[in-house]
């Protein structure tokens, strides 16, 4: 059994879960190709998952679609839900110009709220298999000022 982390001076205040990652997806579906959180809530379900794995899904218009509540602990990435939020951009590997800016000032928002948390992508935990979300997104930080 290994011991509980202590919630974040911020997270007590709020009465919030500890939030330390920041973990950005990509929804793997075609480029360019117009799909919701609405959509993505459905496929989960059919998974057998109580609903939509992630706190926020970035559409191809920009706009910013809630998911499962930034209180409630997300089903995204394998042993690492717990302390984390989810944000799905929609596609696989080619994101708009539309999609960066809702991302960088989603990410940024978040961030204010929680300043101890790490900004990563999926493929960067231990034993994650997959490219997700299709860039760096250290590197994208970095050039968005992140």
């Amino acid at each position: 059994m290994r011991p509980r982390k202590k919630k974040t001076a911020e997270a007590a205040a709020e009465g919030m879960r500890p939030v330390n990652g920041l973990v950005v997806h990509c929804s793997a579906t075609p480029n360019g190709k117009e799909y919701h959180a609405a959509d993505i809530d459905r496929w989960h379900k059919a998974r057998g998952w109580n609903g939509i794995g992630y706190h926020f899904v970035v559409a191809l218009d920009g706009s910013v679609e809630a998911g499962r509540p930034v209180e409630e602990i997300g089903a995204h990435v394998e042993g690492h839900n717990q302390d984390s939020i989810g944000i799905c951009l929609i596609g696989t590997d080619e994101f708009n110009s539309l999609q960066h800016v809702a991302l960088a000032r989603l990410l940024a928002d978040l961030k204010k709220r929680f300043p101890a948390a790490d900004i990563c992508g999926h493929r960067d935990f231990p034993d994650v298999q997959k490219l997700c979300p299709g860039f760096d997104v250290r590197t994208w930080c970095r050039d968005y000022g992140l």
